[in-house]
């Protein structure tokens, strides 16, 4: 009986433990890739000995020339920024608008203090009432002081998915619908050729007299300002999902089909077994699109609305006209882009979750 080469086993060993290691590195490529942080897979096969030189021309293509063009930006700005000069000055380099930022959480934090302290003062008060027995005196007193900039961006936040949640609600169903029947998509095509290009402009005036007709109250769930921008959101952003989701349930495999009338499926399973599955990638792609578009409408929306949200941020310091209006306003231009970006990888982690596709 002959004993087994102890080298070989070792080496064995190693390169089953290599093997898994890679394994792992792949599957966390897909979230690297969800998050958009693709350059930590080729750091991590270098780490992990697998061809480094090849390694670093990845990482250098998905990391060094996307920091390269992000500091030569930077650069043309600040060098460009003090030739242009406006009403309100020169237009603020880097520096500027980072010290700006800066301005802004300080004075974020001290707002949140302020409202902590109100909140501390009027529990208090409510706690000596209880202790006198004049219980039936405790009111709850809501703070009304300005909201901070992180204030802003929540409600920026909390609009447009509110926007977006009743847009989708509308738009899945029609688009199935039109997907499935062609008698319903002739029906649907003219109304979305129309509707589709409107400005939220135009659709926001509409709106306005339409919500202060209806919602009469003061006291509601929803300050009147929330729901016009959040409606008008709806109407421009419904449309890419209603297209796409159309578009895939038009696209399912015809043998699917002819299985789904032999094994007698009705309407709701054939929607939840066959339509669903099949056309999802497709709804996902449109769920990603109309989620862009009613962020980009939001801002607009705010400003004429005035929901004190980032749109109105925008529009008060424009008319505000201090030598910081500028760089604030462009910290708000920055925060926008960054978390519409964040708001796009949201959906597509979810897209990863529920589908197989692979659109990025």
């Amino acid at each position: 009986m002959s004993t087994a080469d102890p080298q070989f086993e070792i080496d064995a060993a190693r390169e089953a433990r290599r093997a898994r290691l890679f394994t792992r590195i792949g599957a966390a490529d897909k979230w690297f890739q969800v998050l958009g942080l693709a350059w930590l897979t080729p750091i991590a096969r270098a780490a992990a000995g697998d061809n480094p030189r090849a390694q670093m021309g990845e990482i250098w293509r998905l990391l060094g020339v996307p920091l390269l063009a992000i500091v030569g930006f930077l650069a043309m700005w600040a060098a460009l920024a003090p030739q242009v000069q406006t009403s309100l000055g020169a237009i603020p380099g880097p520096g500027a608008v980072w010290e700006e930022a800066v301005n802004l959480h300080e004075d974020a934090a001290a707002k949140a203090a302020r409202a902590a302290q109100f909140e501390a003062q009027v529990e208090a008060r409510n706690e000596r009432l209880r202790e006198q027995g004049r219980a039936d005196q405790i009111r709850e007193v809501p703070y009304t002081g300005a909201p901070s900039y992180y204030d802003q961006i929540w409600t920026s936040i909390q609009t447009v998915f509110f926007g977006f949640l009743i847009a989708t609600v509308v738009a899945v169903p029609l688009g199935i619908m039109a997907g499935l029947s062609a008698t319903a998509n002739a029906a649907l095509n003219p109304l979305i050729q129309i509707f589709k290009p409107v400005s939220p402009l135009a659709w926001l005036p509409i709106v306005t007299m339409v919500v202060s007709a209806v919602y009469t109250t003061n006291d509601g769930l929803f300050a009147k300002s929330f729901l016009v921008s959040a409606i008008t959101v709806t109407l421009c952003s419904l449309w890419p999902t209603l297209i796409n989701t159309a578009l895939g349930v038009a696209s399912i495999d015809r043998d699917l089909v002819s299985v789904s009338k032999v094994l007698k499926m009705n309407t709701r399973t054939k929607i939840a077994k066959l339509v669903l599955p099949s056309a999802l990638p497709l709804i996902f792609t449109g769920l990603r699109l109309s989620l862009g578009v009613g962020w980009m409408v939001l801002i607009a929306a705010e400003m004429l609305a005035q929901n004190p949200g980032l749109g109105k941020f925008v529009w008060d310091e424009f008319q505000n006209g201090s030598s910081s209006s500028l760089a604030k306003i462009m910290v708000a231009v920055l925060t926008i882009g960054i978390i519409g970006f964040l708001l796009d990888r949201v959906m597509y982690a979810l897209q990863s979750l529920f589908t197989f596709s692979n659109n990025r």
